[in-house]
């Protein structure tokens, strides 16, 4: 739920943030951004790529080798140090394996695995996934590798979690993507298996018949947790898929009036001389959310040319990982270790377990390395100054499946653990950096085409 740990007690109004400075604010916007295009153009020197490698394969590592035996799909959690929740080793998390059946494309393109050894584990997951439980079409957030029946959340969290079936299904036709083309009957039949499972989702249905999409639903308690997702967060990818499905589609007034908030959406401010594009918190709390916003959606969702009524989401993105990059460089708490090598706030745990960072209120002293390290397209000179950061000067933070999920260096903390939905969205936007190879693919999937048009979206494709 991290949607909801980011919305924690931020109740005050950061200096640079005053609506009423808006104007002067976006004439300095325009100065500051014309003077940082040219890291956009950042060229990696052979020792970068050898690094970028190195990284790749250790995050692809946690969604092969530390992928659920039954499944195939990725363990919500993994820690070296074997410590963990009762019975949660078999825990499925439904988003992570999204996030992770789309690193799995990335070794293939790395050549760590064959096309065909992808292959054969796609076809085992989405035989779990046919078999699993689902409530009206959509998986809820945990699975048990053993059973494919739910695993409670929370106490209420016990149904369809349709935002992680979103991130689920943005891997799923990925994949399906890749293997359209194939004429093996295996390949053919994880196509159709995929779409069909696509076709399954009641995204209609999680309306509730208003104009907007609920997150949860339980057969035992229902509507109870009562979230309507609208405002800008990580959830964008839920509502373009909703209204790109041939079968439960929502419409237009579902994005405008639930996601859009009738154009509340677009009251943005400036912070750090960048403008935010979107109003990343209401009633003009802190300016900017944790960096997972602009991951989750965007591993298939290419955010170049990305543009509607509302937004320029590569200006979004961009922005939103050069603010967060300024704000640890300016390091107004003062953390020891913050700076332009180390720097990136994101949901991750903490000193105080599970915890929402960003800048402002929320920023505990934890670096979190996948904030940094994801944003490699929006800020490939800056990213490329963390790699090296952690791969030369701190390795011990270093495991096999890669760079360990936060540290304070100002708390001298850290665990050697790791999160699927922290650990995915690296290899991902790493390579969509490289090659692209993930935005190429979910791109042309023509139901999407057909949902972003649907939208009022232009796009590259």
């Amino acid at each position: 739920m991290r949607l909801i740990l980011a919305f924690l007690a931020v109740t005050f109004t950061l200096v640079g943030c005053d609506s009423s400075n808006k104007k002067q604010n976006k004439e300095d916007a325009i100065d500051v951004t014309s003077r940082v295009k040219d890291s956009i153009h950042f060229e990696p020197s052979k020792e970068d790529i050898a690094l970028l490698d190195t990284l790749q394969k250790q995050t692809f590592d946690y969604f092969w080798e530390g992928a659920q035996p039954n499944s195939g799909l990725a363990a919500e959690r993994i820690h070296l140090d074997g410590i963990y929740p009762s019975d949660d080793k078999h825990i499925v998390t439904t988003g992570g394996s999204g996030f992770g059946l789309m690193a799995i494309l990335v070794g293939v393109k790395r050549g760590y695995i064959t096309k065909e050894q992808a292959l054969e584990r796609y076809t085992k997951s989405v035989d779990f996934l046919k078999k699993a439980d689902r409530f009206h079409g959509a998986w809820p957030h945990w699975l048990d590798d053993n059973t494919g029946k739910v695993k409670p959340f929370s106490k209420y969290d016990n149904g369809g979690d349709l935002v992680e079936t979103a991130f689920l299904i943005q891997g799923l036709l990925t994949v399906a993507e890749y293997y359209k083309e194939d004429t093996s009957e295996e390949a053919k039949k994880l196509v159709s298996d995929i779409q069909q499972l696509y076709e399954e989702v009641e995204w209609d249905w999680y309306t509730k018949g208003e104009n907007v999409l609920y997150w949860h639903w339980s057969p035992q308690y229902e509507w109870k947790m009562n979230f309507p997702v609208g405002g800008y967060n990580e959830c964008l990818i839920m509502y373009v898929l909703a209204a790109a499905s041939p079968t439960h589609s929502i419409s237009k007034e579902v994005y405008e009036q639930g996601w859009a908030k009738n154009g509340a959406i677009a009251n943005d401010t400036t912070y750090y001389g960048l403008e935010t594009e979107l109003d990343h918190y209401e009633h003009n709390q802190d300016p900017v959310g944790p960096l997972f916003w602009a991951h989750y959606s965007y591993l298939g969702l290419n955010p170049k040319g990305l543009k509607d009524q509302y937004a320029d989401y590569w200006k979004l993105n961009r922005n939103h990982a050069l603010i967060q990059y300024r704000y640890c460089v300016d390091n107004p708490k003062d953390f020891k270790g913050y700076g332009e090598n180390c720097w990136g706030l994101t949901s991750s745990y903490s000193m105080r377990g599970y915890a929402g960072h960003h800048p402002g209120k929320s920023d505990l002293g934890v670096i979190s390395p996948t904030a940094a390290l994801s944003s490699m397209p929006y800020t490939p000179k800056e990213s490329m100054q963390f790699v090296r950061y952690m791969y030369k000067e701190q390795d011990s933070l270093i495991g096999k499946y890669g760079p360990y999920d936060a540290f304070s260096l100002e708390n001298n903390w850290y665990l050697p653990r790791y999160l699927a939905i922290d650990q995915g969205p690296i290899p991902v936007m790493i390579e969509n950096y490289r090659s692209g190879l993930l935005w190429d693919l979910f791109m042309e999937n023509e139901d999407v085409q057909k949902g972003l048009n649907k939208l009022g979206f232009t796009y590259e494709k």
